[in-house]
């Protein structure tokens, strides 16, 4: 991905909350925004306060729920900045009370801004991050899409349909080889004015429930992702915890929210609802980044910034999935023998053991050759992810080391000499793939 300084973003919902503290953010770091939502007054304040402190931003009146206005926001931003690097779908509204007590066109509206909208952000943004050579597409979902809570059901079930969507696409992309990176950011609790613009139905004021997070916590890691894209990053340690709680115990975790005081009392207040809300049109206020809890807030996530952004094993094979849908060459080509020996090594020693003469297998040769498999699957893994002729010659010199350590093994002992020629021999293909691959394969690869 591109430096953040050399980058177009488009951010929707950008008026208030997690959206203007991202434009923000995107802004100082020298990236040109373009800031979306649909209260203008609000758009207006921001780019004020972005240009006054150098930076480069415009503002396009959007509403999320019009796919016509949608694409309009996108062509607005090519014509404008010329592309666009970084697309984040950010609007939300919602809804608090009982499932009965809201009604059909509440749902509705909420399910046409939180699903919908981002739905007609991926499909405005698609073409545009493609013309431009790649991207990154961000997706702000929630960790009420992991866990549900109480009297929020429109939401809840909004996000849950956002981060099935952004799994749906992330996977279509790496199969395509599009130069594409689907990433989703479910915050936790966070002091945004959100809770202020909402609907209530509880009779008082909803509240993020604790601990709760400041919106510049999660400003910069959806800064982080449009650099280093992940598949998805909890904000926020409680996110974990929703996560566990989900997957280990969910029926109990159903019991302890149906406590009245913990289900409904941590998410309201004592103050009664004011009846102001932007369900159905924008707020007619200049915006801030900024609830009014007043409760503590947290400034920083530790678990985010050292555990939740790290690159997992997925991520890496997914990107591998996508360059080598992309570029296969011969390169690319000899990472697919690779992995393809590697895996019949990790999953089915016994089979290649009992063909190689060695039945039964015995413990020690399963291990033995499990090992082998998996270095064969992660050295493909690290030639695709990093294609390069030095990726390309170092793997080759491995299986070459590994053939000749094979060859000794043969002539050392009758017992493994069929095994250890057999492999010798696939070893011996395989480093010389890569030999090949590296003369051709970094040009081939690139971008």
């Amino acid at each position: 991905m591109k430096r953040v300084p050399d980058q177009v973003v488009v951010i929707t919902g950008a008026s208030s909350g997690i959206g203007r503290a991202t434009a923000l953010a995107f802004a100082a770091r020298g990236a040109k925004v373009v800031c979306a939502a649909r209260g203008k007054q609000a758009l207006d304040t921001l780019v004020a306060e972005i240009q006054a402190a150098g930076g480069t931003a415009t503002a396009v009146p959007t509403d999320v729920g019009d796919p016509a206005a949608v694409r309009a926001l996108a062509e607005a931003a090519e014509q404008r900045y010329g592309r666009i690097d970084t697309w984040v779908n950010n609007a939300a509204v919602g809804v608090w009370g009982r499932v009965e007590d809201i009604t059909d066109a509440e749902f509705d509206k909420v399910m046409r801004v939180n699903f919908l909208g981002q739905v007609h952000g991926v499909h405005a943004a698609l073409p545009a991050l493609r013309r431009a050579g790649g991207g990154a597409l961000i997706g702000v979902a929630s960790v009420e899409g992991i866990r549900a809570v109480p009297m929020h059901a429109p939401y809840t079930a909004s996000k849950f349909a956002v981060r099935a969507f952004y799994d749906a696409l992330r996977m279509e992309m790496a199969q395509e080889g599009a130069p594409v990176a689907v990433t989703t950011v479910s915050p936790a609790s966070i002091d945004t004015p959100f809770f202020e613009h909402a609907r209530s139905r509880m009779g008082a004021m909803p509240k993020p429930p604790p601990p709760v997070y400041a919106p510049e916590v999660v400003a910069e890691t959806i800064v982080y992702a449009a650099r280093h894209p992940r598949r998805e990053i909890l904000v926020g340690g409680a996110g974990v915890g929703f996560m566990l709680s989900q997957r280990l115990a969910p029926a109990l975790t159903d019991a302890m929210f149906s406590i009245r005081r913990l289900g409904i009392g941590a998410q309201r207040t004592d103050r009664p609802d004011n009846g102001v809300d932007n369900l159905d049109g924008p707020v007619d206020e200049p915006g801030q980044v900024r609830g009014s809890h007043s409760g503590r807030v947290l400034r920083h996530s530790a678990y985010t910034r050292l555990i939740g952004r790290r690159a997992r094993p997925g991520d890496v094979a997914t990107n591998a999935v996508r360059r080598l849908r992309r570029r296969p060459g011969r390169l690319g080509a000899a990472a697919v023998a690779r992995a393809g020996w590697g895996s019949v090594l990790l999953l089915a020693p016994e089979m290649v053991l009992r063909i190689a003469g060695r039945a039964p297998a015995t413990p020690a040769a399963v291990t033995v050759a499990r090992v082998l498999g998996a270095r064969q699957v992660a050295q493909a893994v690290v030639t695709v992810a990093q294609p390069s002729r030095p990726v390309a010659l170092a793997g080759a010199a491995v299986d070459a080391i590994h053939a000749s350590t094979d060859v000794g093994l043969a002539v050392a002992s009758g017992r493994w000499r069929r095994i250890a020629l057999i492999d010798a021999a696939i070893a011996s293909v395989l480093a010389a793939s890569g030999s090949l691959g590296a003369s051709g394969g970094r040009g081939r690869w690139r971008g």
